[in-house]
């Protein structure tokens, strides 16, 4: 085989690989452009929640996440507000006492929010909630929150993923990481959700039903609890609704270091969900189940921030070294970008957002550095009060 034929073949492997992740993200970004009403009507009943705090290490964020719950116009004999304290301080704990909730104490040789949710579960001497409703530490919502999860609940949902949104863009990263997630909503909660998929969960503001969470939260094993309970759900045939109007505020890391931390947390769980779940996607497809299969696609499929840095690094080698066939990849280039444009809201493009894009290189290298050292990584618990050091 020839030098220029070799070259040929991987040129068409490459820009097949790339094209048809560049197309699924055109087709659900372009379909989170659809807009719609997702007001539900008013429950007529009250049901009762069970709201969990999985807190590892969360003394600076713990108490005005609490605070926020608690702020709630639902009646407070419907939900049941429980933090799981995992090494956080005596001074946390005294304040905690002190408000309407319930603190468990745990300590854990490897903690994990999986591992803390279980034992609450297990714990608690109350076991008739209608739903459960799981919270990182550093999360705040509206005081309209369980009323809006209420009002889904009783049109029929079972499972709810909230809109998790930045509650700061104070930096260049800060700002990279509010981008990245609102893409992950446009592309993966909200167009999906609008295509008629089920919505991702992304880890907290997410609601179950109480009965089907306790009969399955002992199965998960891995620091990647939102992916195992999406497989769960979907293998179950549980449809997860998006929540558009509903917004979790979620505190963003400010600094390059916790940012790449998270990121290959993140990888490392996505890397261990596909391994689990790549043998079950011809069933999934032969049965019917195109909701799991879809979400198995999608863990095949490479983070935005690499696609968008392989494609663009094969783009302008092609074009400095094989002219000829450069045309092609600088169109699924320019498509990668204007789709991505589609995901991001008008208010994230500040003043700041063409700064902060100069660094997303330097973090796409990072995060491709990170795929080599992902063993073990999603076993261990990643903290808000981390960004703050």
């Amino acid at each position: 085989m020839s030098w220029t034929v070799f070259i040929d073949y991987l040129d068409t492997i490459l820009f097949v690989i790339i094209a048809l992740q560049v197309f699924y993200i055109f087709i659900f970004a372009s379909a989170n452009l659809i807009r719609r009403t997702d007001d539900y009507p008013t429950a007529k009943k009250l049901k009762s929640f069970l709201i969990l705090y999985p807190a590892y290490k969360e003394d600076e964020v713990i108490m005005d996440a609490v605070h926020s719950m608690l702020s709630q116009n639902y009646s407070s004999a419907h939900y049941e507000i429980v933090v799981i304290s995992d090494q956080m301080q005596p001074y946390t704990l005294k304040q905690l006492r002190e408000l309407p909730i319930t603190v468990l104490e745990v300590t854990f040789e490897n903690s994990s929010k999986a591992k803390a949710m279980q034992f609450a579960i297990r714990s608690l001497p109350r076991k008739d909630y209608d739903y459960v409703v799981v919270m990182d530490a550093d999360n705040q919502v509206e005081d309209n929150f369980l009323t809006q999860f209420n009002n889904c609940f009783a049109a029929g949902s079972q499972a709810i993923q909230a809109h998790r949104k930045a509650a700061n863009i104070d930096s260049d990263v800060a700002l990279l990481d509010a981008v990245s997630e609102e893409i992950n909503n446009s592309i993966f909660r909200r167009g999906h959700e609008r295509l008629g998929f089920s919505s991702a969960l992304i880890g907290s503001g997410m609601a179950f039903e109480y009965r089907w969470f306790s009969e399955n939260i002992d199965k998960l094993t891995t620091a990647g609890e939102d992916k195992e309970l999406e497989a769960l759900l979907l293998k179950d045939h549980i449809y997860i609704d998006f929540m558009d109007n509903v917004p979790v505020y979620d505190k963003k890391t400010r600094k390059e270091d916790q940012f790449g931390k998270q990121r290959r947390r993140w990888m490392a769980a996505q890397v261990g969900s596909l391994i689990h779940t790549l043998p079950q996607l011809p069933a999934a497809l032969i049965n019917g189940n195109f909701d799991y299969a879809d979400k198995i696609i999608q863990w095949i499929m490479m983070p935005r921030v690499l696609l968008i840095g392989f494609t663009g690094l094969i783009t302008l080698l092609v074009t400095a070294f094989q002219w000829t066939i450069c045309l092609k990849w600088w169109a699924i280039l320019i498509l990668l970008i204007v789709s991505l444009s589609f995901a991001v809201p008008d208010e994230l493009v500040t003043k700041r957002f063409p700064k902060a894009l100069m660094k997303a290189p330097f973090l796409a290298f990072k995060m491709f550095l990170n795929l080599f050292h992902l063993r073990g990584v999603n076993k261990k618990f990643i903290h808000a009060a981390e960004n703050e050091k």
